[in-house]
């Protein structure tokens, strides 16, 4: 078990922790909660071993194995199938000791390292890999593909299929679905819940943590405090400790007063002056309880819109969808996602957009926000239409080299260009005052946005939408980086938001509060999807299990999902010798597969029977082999499919 014994923790000069004790026993699934600035990444380093108790005793067993995500941005040519894999550090460990033992003589060596590679999976590393990949939301086209080949959100995914590769005791999780899709959320969940050792997480998604946490630790004024059960039974407990501990503070409040008059009254009395002393002392030894802070919420609303067209925007026919490439060669048709979509969309509509990876949520919402041209079709937009757009990267709408009040000035400028300034106050003094309704106050109005973190650069977003008074928001994954309090705003803010929403979002109880109505993008079309939230999940497991029915199928038929497929340039009209030929290569390296494939098996066979020493070390050898023959022919035997099929 984890013990915290009177444990202080300090960061520069702030105490973090004082005198903070908790046990975490093997197997809990704890969700780790508090204010932004509590404390939780420091007690991670303390957990981690990157940061040490500055007093109190810190024990955790040494033999545990620890996994979690790196937080920096990978930056190799590595495939991502083996990127992951090396994630496996027992196999990694085990590969390098085959290494060393086939450098030498020593046979029982040799026969103890190949013992320990099969133990630590070997043959089905790639395969354990790929199955993390899919279920983190990537194609199977993708699974060999160079890690830098993927954008930023992407290559923190595979850090994260990385970390759940690795065997382990204890799994830290540090805000493990900033970068996921509803598909890819609740595929995580699954796999979590099946995981057998300790885990720790931080997030701001009560839902998932309802899911996957049966204990939560909560950073309470420099204290560890633990709650049995999830999310919402520690809200639920934590309003009852609240209570009982305003009532107790209101209590003592009156007894302090009361002692407080009589020595007021009696402290100047001789006859008095000992029963007064005593009460002075008694008044400083009370222990002071602390009167019920809420934590500081965050609330904002948006501001009423100055009309309201109806319908917002009417579409006909539409594709979306993009263009191609400046550097594709000229003719290169553009890679339409989405057909023939007619839909309107009405002044109040509440409509959240489903769909799973790839389906086409982001290009839809793009088009409408004027960010893509539709790729055919008709948008027709209502008159005075006025879109507030959070697009799902921040940075996209924002200037690392300019503060906040600079970017209230630049949208101030751009909307006056425009003719768009419809009543806001845009003298700088205002503007300052209305950043500081989104706790951008004092210095941090003329901070640089760079060196912000996550949820105030989401906040900065926030704050110019509201300012701009939109009748259409168009919210792309908005709740990235928020806390839950901020989040908690949001969805008050919006259901209180007279105009239209079109959300796209992970956050579940975000999309429950607020939609009343949801749009399911999927197989090249715009549907209505019939059905909540829990429909939806449903749907997506059994999407998921019917794509991983379809690559066993695959790979029964010898096409494995390790090796994606490459186009071969073929001449056109090919002899019928060259048919012949490839035909009969193939049937000789189908059989060839067959032979190693039943020799394998024969090994493996063997080796489970515990033989001699040197035996292990020769079929451990011969196994090896056999496995890197299989893997050139099956490369082979997929050239040569491609060659016959084109």
């Amino acid at each position: 078990m984890i013990t915290l014994k009177n444990v202080t923790l300090r960061r520069s000069a702030k105490v973090l922790l004082e005198g903070a004790s908790v046990t975490l026993n093997p197997g809990e699934k704890v969700g780790l909660v508090g204010r932004n600035g509590a404390g939780k990444s420091s007690l991670f380093a303390l957990l981690n071993g990157n940061l040490h108790e500055d007093a109190g005793e810190y024990y955790i067993p040494a033999q545990w194995r620890m996994g979690q995500v790196a937080q920096d941005m990978p930056e190799t040519e590595q495939g991502a199938t083996d990127f992951v894999v090396e994630g496996d550090t027992q196999l990694g460990a085990a590969r390098a000791e085959v290494a060393a033992a086939e450098a030498t003589d020593d046979y029982e060596r040799m026969a103890n390292a190949y013992t320990a590679l099969h133990d630590a999976g070997e043959y089905d590393a790639a395969a354990r890999a790929q199955a993390l990949i899919l279920g983190l939301g990537f194609k199977t086209t993708e699974l060999d593909k160079p890690v830098n080949s993927f954008s930023g959100g992407w290559r923190m995914r595979l850090q994260l299929a990385r970390a759940l590769m690795c065997p382990s005791d204890l799994l830290l999780l540090d805000e493990p679905t900033n970068h996921l899709d509803l598909d890819a959320l609740v595929w995580l969940e699954a796999w979590l819940k099946k995981y057998e050792g300790t885990m720790v997480v931080i997030s701001h998604d009560r839902e998932f943590l309802d899911a996957v946490t049966n204990v939560t630790l909560h950073i309470d004024m420099g204290k560890l405090v633990r709650y049995g059960g999830n999310y919402s039974k520690f809200e639920d407990m934590r309003a009852e400790q609240m209570e009982l501990q305003q009532n107790a503070y209101a209590k003592q409040q009156d007894k302090i007063a009361h002692l407080q008059k009589f020595i007021a009254r009696f402290k100047a009395k001789a006859s008095k002056a000992k029963q007064a002393q005593s009460r002075v002392k008694a008044l400083d030894r009370m222990e002071k309880i602390a009167p019920l802070l809420s934590e500081a919420d965050f609330s904002f609303e948006f501001k009423e819109p100055a009309n309201l067209p109806n319908p917002m925007l009417s579409m006909q026919g539409v594709s979306f969808g993009y263009p191609a490439h400046e550097d594709a060669p000229q003719g290169t048709p553009p890679t339409t996602i989405v057909h023939n979509v007619s839909k309107s969309v009405l002044a109040g509509q509440r409509i959240g957009i489903l769909g799973a990876n790839g389906q086409g949520k982001s290009t839809l919402v793009k088009t409408v926000a004027r960010d893509l041209a539709p790729l055919g079709g008709e948008v027709t937009e209502g008159k005075g239409l006025n879109i507030g757009y959070f697009a799902q990267q921040e940075l996209d709408v924002l200037r690392p080299d300019e503060t906040p009040l600079e970017h209230m000035i630049r949208l101030v400028k751009d909307m006056t260009a425009a003719g768009k300034i419809a009543g806001q106050q845009t003298r700088e003094q205002d503007l300052r005052s209305f950043l500081g309704t989104f706790n951008f106050s004092g210095d941090m109005v003329k901070q640089a946005v760079g060196s912000m973190s996550g949820g105030e650069k989401a906040r900065l977003v926030l704050c110019m939408i509201v300012w701009q008074r939109p009748n259409l928001l168009l919210l792309d994954e908005p709740t990235n980086h928020l806390d839950l309090a901020t989040r908690e705003a949001l969805a008050m803010a919006l259901n209180e938001f007279e105009g239209t929403v079109m959300l796209v979002s992970h956050d579940r109880a975000l999309l429950r509060s607020v939609c009343d109505e949801f749009w399911m993008v999927s197989r090249g079309g715009v549907e209505p999807f019939d059905g909540d939230l829990d429909d939806y999940q449903r749907y997506l497991l059994d999407e998921a299990k019917r794509q991983r029915e379809l690559a066993k199928e695959e790979a029964k038929a010898g096409l494995l999902v390790a090796v994606a497929p490459t186009p071969v340039a073929v001449k056109a009209g090919p002899s019928v010798e060259d048919v012949r030929k490839w035909k009969k290569d193939l049937a000789a390296t189908e059989s060839r597969m067959e032979t190693l494939n039943a020799e394998g098996a024969e090994l493996e066979a063997r080796l489970s029977t515990n033989p001699h020493p040197s035996e292990i070390a020769e079929a451990g050898k011969r196994l090896k082999a056999v496995h890197a023959d299989l893997q050139k022919l099956e490369e082979q035997w997929l050239e040569l499919s491609a060659k016959l099929e084109a």
